[in-house]
């Protein structure tokens, strides 16, 4: 988790932006966990590619439904790490798709 400090234009107190890069990682509590012990995120960047199979991918990236729970302790999110390089036997544009439609929740 990065903390960052911004200056106002013109005013004299500094205002704070938590980031969450989570890097390459698997899904844990941990993410609620920290997002409630500060206060939440702002921005998170969280990888959604090269997660199949899931037996071996697991603990290193998180799939779409995983990136959903993690978006969901965010203001905002953006996955990353997706679309570039076949890492793993997810096809390249299963993220976004898979994304859209879990971000809508179990009916979609």
């Amino acid at each position: 988790m990065e903390r960052l400090g911004r200056k106002n234009a013109g005013r004299q107190r500094a205002s704070v932006f938590f980031l969450l890069f989570a890097g390459d990682t698997g899904y844990s509590p941990d993410f609620r966990d920290i997002g409630a012990r500060f206060g939440g995120f702002d921005l998170a960047l969280i990888p959604i590619g090269a997660y199949a199979p899931r037996w071996f991918m697991h603990a290193q990236h998180v799939d779409p439904e995983e990136a959903v729970r993690i978006f969901r302790t965010c203001t905002r999110a953006i996955g990353i790490h997706w679309g570039v390089f076949e890492l793993a036997d997810d096809p390249l544009d299963e993220p976004s798709a898979c994304g859209s439609r879990t971000s809508r929740g179990p009916s979609a």
